[in-house]
């Protein structure tokens, strides 16, 4: 249905993603205004999601990605949109060595890990608790296992498909272990939109980031074409094909599965004593 504004005057909306193609490719149609979006105005911010992490637990963006892992830190601040996030389907963050490594193994290893907010860092806990995490920026983990600064290195982004290229072993795919452990899809980063803007605004911006997920799948050639400045050393086919595992049916609504996820997710959390309680998750209602 079209979006009304909520008052007659335009109200500016400071949104906050990770630079990767694919978030480029699902705001391609609101960072371009080819989708329109009557009484709101986007401003876009770009940041890795550790740092979007950081900044929700401030409350510095109107609408931010953030990761699953932290929300139970920001549940009082931000109320959970139910499309724009990224789920794995028997895929996801990757844990990779220079040599050959069993899970015993991780026990004893430092690993490279894009932020102990993480989702992906939480699923590794969850996998082997015994780890010892050394924080990086994501995009020099795959060096640093290379330069044996690790001893192994736990991917996201595109480096789950750019691993094998740097002789890599994979140790495990968390998502496929998340989905033989529980049968869903692994929750990996969501969207919330600040409470104080209330639920009027709250609905306008997920019916904004919804269309404008179906406007990119529609225009998937355009879209791709426009994420492609921001994805590192792929190429178009590649890219097409990061793109493909995160934007998805998943991306334009949960639905009662991916909310289970979710919560199974923070259950499983909760109860290893990894994130703070209750387990539960608030999802905007759009009605």
């Amino acid at each position: 249905m079209p979006m009304k504004p909520a008052t007659g005057k335009v109200q500016e909306i400071k949104l906050a993603h990770s630079p990767d193609s694919d978030d480029a490719f699902m705001f391609y149609g609101l960072a371009t205004q080819k989708v329109r979006t009557p009484g709101l105005k986007f401003s876009h911010v770009l940041a890795d999601i550790e740092t979007l992490n950081q900044a929700a637990s401030q409350e510095i963006y109107d609408v931010t990605a953030f990761s699953f892992a932290a929300y139970p830190n920001i549940r009082d601040k931000y109320v959970l949109l139910d499309c724009g996030g990224s789920f794995g389907e028997g895929y996801g963050p990757i844990v990779v060595s220079s040599h050959p490594l069993k899970r015993e193994d991780l026990a004893k290893c430092r690993v490279g890990v894009p932020g102990l907010h993480t989702s992906a860092f939480l699923t590794l806990r969850l996998y082997e608790p015994r780890v010892e995490p050394v924080p990086m920026a994501f995009d020099r983990i795959l060096d640093a296992v290379k330069n044996a600064e690790v001893d192994a290195g736990l991917l996201i982004h595109e480096g789950q498909l750019m691993y094998s290229q740097m002789g890599m072993h994979r140790v495990v795919d968390l998502g496929q272990w998340w989905l033989e452990q529980t049968g869903l899809p692994l929750p990996l980063g969501g969207n919330g939109v600040r409470r104080v803007l209330g639920p009027e605004v709250g609905v306008q911006v997920a019916q904004a980031i919804r269309e404008s997920v179906t406007f990119a799948l529609e225009h998937r050639e355009a879209a791709v074409n426009y994420a492609m400045q921001f994805a590192r050393d792929m190429d178009s086919e590649l890219a097409d094909k990061f793109i493909g595992m995160y934007v998805n049916k998943w991306t334009l609504g949960y639905g009662e599965r991916g909310r289970q996820a979710v919560r199974e997710f923070l259950t499983r959390g909760v109860n290893a004593g990894l994130i703070p309680g209750p387990p539960e998750a608030e999802f905007l209602s759009e009605e």
